[in-house]
């Protein structure tokens, strides 16, 4: 069914809000039902809602079957996406003489790029970024101020990467000898594929033996750690604060939700769900959502956290099966819990 607008189709409007700050000349959206009396004190102009939505006197209203997908686009149109300042190549930057740089490359002062580096065309460099050695970044590139790039990490074509995030660094790879920890070369690289968002402060290890991998599409939040040689499928959503550890294969369109842990070497399917602070010591099964630590199936993980909210209903139970026990003993002169005398 096409979207219908009802109302005055000559508005114009200067920005996207949210219900309660939209006011004249905004519009706004409802995708949660549950905020459905909101629209009833909105300022907004206009708002994108669902075919059933009540909407008050004087709203323009866009109705749509997805208004979620309708506020993207409409904020895309409105307000487009980030500008980038214009460096050019700024005279600041320090870039050696046999790397190679793209056109229309844009690259901001303050800015280290090392021997052998390959940028590819339009890449858009903040202040501050370090690219190590034989670094390979392409077309379309965002890094924002003081992304780090180690040596030999690779990126794909229109990979963001936003500030303080750090690519390929070394793993936790140290062999116990003794009560020594040795440190071990870690020889291999970081990967990173095409179209993939990674927010700030993540941390990507390289791969003490071949290749850390984050496929194509995917999209990190903010403080989230990648251990070495773990591979991460495409078009994964990973919530702020997520850990993975090494070795670690993830497939395509898993979502892992805030604070979750994954163990070292563990399996996890295509389109499985990694629930808030769930701790995952074994493989998950493609298409499974857990929950808890240790992460469980979510239906026995509900059936947990009933059962943890029933425990002080049972504590006084049973202190009131105590006190019966107890009155019962001194009415037939038992003496203890054996019954003996």
């Amino acid at each position: 069914m096409p979207n219908t607008v009802e109302g005055d189709r000559d508005l114009v409007l200067t920005a996207v809000n949210t219900l309660e700050d939209a006011g004249p000349g905004e519009i706004s959206f409802l995708a949660n039902p549950k905020y459905a009396e909101r629209l009833g004190t909105t300022r907004a102009s206009a708002v994108l809602v669902d075919r059933e939505a009540t909407v008050p006197p004087g709203v323009a209203a866009v109705r749509t079957s997805d208004p979620y997908a309708a506020l993207c686009l409409t904020i895309v149109r409105v307000h487009g996406y980030r500008r980038h300042p214009q460096w050019g190549i700024s005279d600041r930057a320090c870039i050696a003489s046999s790397a190679r740089i793209g056109p229309n490359a844009n690259i901001g002062p303050n800015v280290y790029i090392a021997e052998n580096v390959r940028i590819g065309a339009e890449a858009n460099i903040y202040p501050g970024c370090y690219i190590a050695e034989r670094c390979v970044i392409g077309d379309r590139v965002t890094l924002y101020p003081n992304v780090v790039l180690y040596d030999d990490s690779v990126l794909g074509e229109r990979v963001t990467l936003h500030a303080g995030t750090v690519i390929g660094e070394d793993g936790l790879g140290y062999a116990p000898v003794g009560e020594e920890w040795i440190k071990i070369p870690q020889v291999g690289r970081a990967e990173i594929g095409d179209d993939v968002e990674i927010g700030a402060a993540c941390t990507i290890d390289r791969a003490t033996l071949g290749c850390t991998r984050i496929g194509s599409g995917t999209k990190f939040s903010n403080l989230v750690a990648i251990g070495h040689g773990a591979k991460i499928g495409s078009n994964c959503m990973v919530v702020a604060q997520v850990g993975v550890a090494g070795s670690t294969v993830v497939g395509r369109h898993v979502t892992m939700a805030g604070q979750a842990g994954i163990v070292g070497h563990a399996t996890i399917g295509d389109n499985a769900t990694i629930g808030a602070k769930a701790g995952v010591k074994n493989d998950v099964e493609a298409g499974t959502t857990v929950l808890g630590a240790p992460a469980v199936p979510i239906t026995e993980a509900k059936r947990q956290m009933l059962m943890v909210q029933q425990l002080p209903k049972m504590r006084e139970r049973l202190r009131a099966l105590e006190a019966e026990v107890k009155a019962l003993r001194e009415r037939t002169g038992a003496d203890g819990p054996s019954g003996q005398d």
